[in-house]
């Protein structure tokens, strides 16, 4: 399998070259060539496959550099059921043994994938852990040390911290805008230290996202390549994504006679809902996806109107679904390219939807009171998407976050306090270690010579 960078620079890559490069030289996102189609008798025997049989089958349509012998070692460990604990199984009615994805079933076609139960309980715990042990594979083949930058809102900084700390021959610095993430994921990607260093970055978002991929193609500082990235602009955050998209329909087969389904993705950045849409030109069976968006919606925009306008970010709104105030999704590239610049192409498989903070808080509490079950901003920033959606076919709804890592928002709508896990009681005693610079690339390469 060879990679591409979607500004057509740079063709041939390995997957090696991808991993480490992050982004691609002339600044575009790296994409496959092709996409293999998973054969008719792995999705067959899909329901007797576990989730590292089906991560094992995904990884080797796109990775010819690594033996399998070793893509099973990666995978062992990335997600190991010591990683992926489940604490409370009493709120996963679908649960399925040794499953780290459980679903929970709402309503009638409508279900939600628990993708909380990494180290640091959010999605990103899967692109991370499985990153930093591809990385860590190639870097003591050749003897290499690199350093990782990465942008966070939130949850990536955490899942990159807790996935990369202490693995040999890798630094990671995490940039993160100053008071806008919340009190538990600032803890979460602060209190480390090793060879984790958190840089707090007066702006947003897109600020940190922008000097991230200024060092990134900094000649001066990155001209040897020292540098890489862990956010979804390194396709090999991507790849892990894609197997719990099968995992889970995977799980629904097994109540759901339908064989289509939908996904409702909660959706800043759009790297998880692309890693959705790469799983599908693989064979995923899906009928639709919905890009379910908090107020900050220039996707949903965009397949509504057919003009992309990015929002600079001074026009990011500070909506309480955080790790989704993104004015101009990095991912967006990819999407472009894969549906070759054709809005009409995009709108046969992904349904855009706005859901604002009224409709967000309202959707928790309605939801809580119903069932008892509680989800955080971003799931039910899906969960109203899907609903507005007005899809018939059984519907995932995956859910990214725990709702304890935003209970200073979640609390006051419920109007309860949310019990802490014990995993996480520890990192909330911790004492952050951050070091706050302006939003200046100078001031950012003084500090990282």
């Amino acid at each position: 399998m060879k990679y591409y960078s979607t500004n057509k620079g740079v063709i041939g890559k390995s997957f090696k070259d991808v991993l480490l490069d992050g982004l691609a030289p002339d600044g575009g996102l790296y994409i496959p060539e092709s996409f293999p189609i998973l054969s008719d008798k792995f999705l067959e025997e899909l329901p007797e496959k576990t989730f590292s049989d089906i991560a094992l089958e995904i990884s080797k349509l796109f990775i010819d550099d690594i033996p399998e012998l070793a893509l099973k070692e990666i995978i062992a460990d990335a997600f190991s059921k010591e990683a992926f604990l489940i604490e409370n199984k009493g709120s996963c009615p679908e649960l399925v043994e040794g499953s780290p994805t459980p679903l929970v079933k709402i309503s009638d076609n409508l279900y939600i994938q628990e993708l909380f139960h990494g180290p640091t309980m959010a999605f990103k715990d899967f692109g991370a852990r499985f990153m930093s042990r591809a990385m860590e594979y190639f870097l003591k083949e050749n003897k290499q040390e690199l350093k990782i930058i990465v942008a966070t809102s939130g949850d990536t900084g955490s899942a990159v911290a807790a996935g990369f700390y202490g693995v040999p021959n890798l630094k990671v610095y995490i940039l993160y805008p100053s008071g806008k993430v919340s009190n538990l994921q600032e803890k979460q990607l602060t209190t480390f230290g090793g060879n984790i260093t958190a840089i707090e970055v007066k702006g947003v978002f897109d600020d940190c996202q922008k000097l991230a991929k200024q060092i990134l193609r900094d000649k001066e500082i990155n001209g040897k390549g020292e540098f890489s990235s862990a956010n979804s602009i390194n396709f090999g955050r991507l790849l892990p994504q894609m197997f719990y998209y099968f995992h889970g329909y995977n799980l629904l087969r097994k109540t759901e006679k339908e064989k289509e389904i939908a996904l409702s993705v909660p959706s800043g950045n759009f790297g998880n809902l692309t890693a959705g849409l790469m799983a599908k030109r693989i064979g995923l069976p899906v009928k639709k996806f919905v890009a379910s968006c908090n107020i900050n919606d220039v996707v949903p925009e965009y397949l509504a109107t057919g003009i992309y306008t990015p929002r600079s970010s001074e026009k990011v709104a500070p909506a309480i679904s955080n790790s989704m105030n993104v004015g101009n999704p990095s991912n967006f590239a990819r999407m472009l390219d894969m549906y070759k610049n054709s809005v009409e192409a995009m709108r046969l498989d992904i349904i855009g939807e706005t859901v604002d903070e009224a409709e967000t808080a309202e959707t928790i509490k309605s939801i809580f009171e119903k069932t008892g079950y509680l989800i955080d901003t971003h799931t039910a920033v899906a969960m109203r998407g899907a609903e507005k959606s007005g899809i018939k076919n059984p519907i995932i709804v995956l859910s990214t976050a725990h709702p304890v890592k935003f209970k200073d928002s979640i609390e006051p709508i419920i109007g309860k306090e949310i019990e802490i896990p014990e995993k996480l009681k520890e990192t909330i005693a911790k004492e952050k270690k951050s070091i706050l610079i302006e939003n200046d690339i100078e001031e950012l390469k003084k500090l990282l010579k």
